[in-house]
């Protein structure tokens, strides 16, 4: 049904993509409204949208998660990868009970977060990074798959395939794979048959074909061939493992690692944008750049002056400079070589 944005209610369903008036995407079809993505609306002047009105019922098991809720699904998760690592360690292989009672919580959480942002900003950063890289690789496969429009069943698979994409790092040397500084030539020579190692434990797990054995083997492939373990190019690669590839380079950037900080969302998503006129699949960052960049409107971000604002609208000429309202007014950062956004604050 066609609604003016007055007559909408938390739980409303999006039913179509919405642009403004600059053609930029404010809101993806499927989005369940709640306040803040309705306040969305209202500030890009948004006068009328489809939706479907869902029951309250529908919508879920249960109410909208808290963040401490989610925060343990995540963490229940994390305690998954690491049963799932020692099981690689004891039995070559990895039982797929076990990744269903791991990931499946999690990704019903997914079901009703219509802000990744804020659920990456909101989950904590405080535990091993190879098990925490390969939750988020999970989640964010997940959302990606179902912005390209893929059925949940589809991208529940291709989760579970992100989710199980560093599994082949359980052979890895731990003091390698752990080390606090940058490795040797050597050593990364050692770490990048992570992915040979994958796809031998999947394929005895789910088949010489199966998706999450594919998907461990080809995720460092890139199109132009300059990726690993074989250098394969263009439709060489399968597709959802340059999907899973994207969602990697995003956790990888944006995570704190021994001898990396994290780095901000915004400029991770303009590298992802670079790359994609070379090594990754430039459709795919492309939805995937489309459905973030809205995200942010509403956040509070810090600028390379020290200055606290708040993003209010995206800028069509330039995604990633939007318009910031600060304490003194608005600051459009397309117009402000000088100023940049150096981090979103949860």
């Amino acid at each position: 049904m066609r609604l003016h944005v007055t007559d909408l209610q938390i739980g409303d369903r999006i039913t179509e993509d919405v642009f403004n008036h600059y053609g930029l995407l404010v809101l993806s079809a499927n989005t369940v409204l709640d306040e803040a993505t309705i306040a969305k609306l209202y500030a890009h002047h948004i006068d009328y949208v489809y939706v479907e009105r869902v029951p309250a019922r529908t919508l879920g098991e249960g109410p909208i998660r808290s963040k401490e809720q989610l925060q343990e699904s995540f963490e229940a998760c994390l305690r998954t990868v690491n049963l799932l690592f020692n099981q690689v360690v004891e039995q070559g292989t990895v039982d797929p009970e076990l990744v269903d009672a791991g990931f499946t919580p999690l990704a019903d959480s997914f079901r009703l977060e219509a802000d990744l942002v804020s659920l990456m900003l909101s989950l904590e950063q405080k535990d091993d990074y190879t098990y925490r890289h390969s939750v988020q690789v999970g989640m964010l496969s997940y959302y990606l798959a179902k912005w390209k429009g893929e059925n949940e069943e589809t991208a529940i698979r291709i989760g579970k395939a992100g989710f199980l994409h560093d599994i082949g790092k359980s052979k890895i040397d731990p003091a390698i794979l752990n080390k606090p500084a940058r490795l040797t030539a050597e050593e990364y020579e050692h770490v990048k048959t992570h992915t040979l190692h994958g796809f031998d434990i999947l394929r005895a797990t789910f088949g010489d074909d199966s998706l999450e054995a594919i998907v461990a083997l080809q995720h460092h492939e890139r199109n132009d061939g300059s990726g690993y373990p074989h250098g394969l190019r263009g439709t060489e690669i399968r597709p959802e493992a340059k999907l899973v590839a994207i969602a990697d380079i995003f956790s990888a950037m944006t995570s704190k690692r021994a001898f990396q900080d994290e780095q901000d969302m915004l400029q991770v998503l303009k590298e992802l944008h670079q790359l994609s006129f070379g090594q990754l699949d430039p459709t795919l960052v492309y939805i995937f750049i489309r459905n973030m960049i809205p995200q942010f409107i509403g956040k509070k971000v810090e600028l390379n002056d020290g200055s606290i604002g708040t993003v209010v609208m995206t800028n069509p000429t330039d995604l990633f400079r939007p318009l910031v309202q600060l304490e003194s007014g608005f600051v459009d950062l397309s117009k402000s070589p000088n100023l940049s956004i150096v981090r979103v604050l949860p």
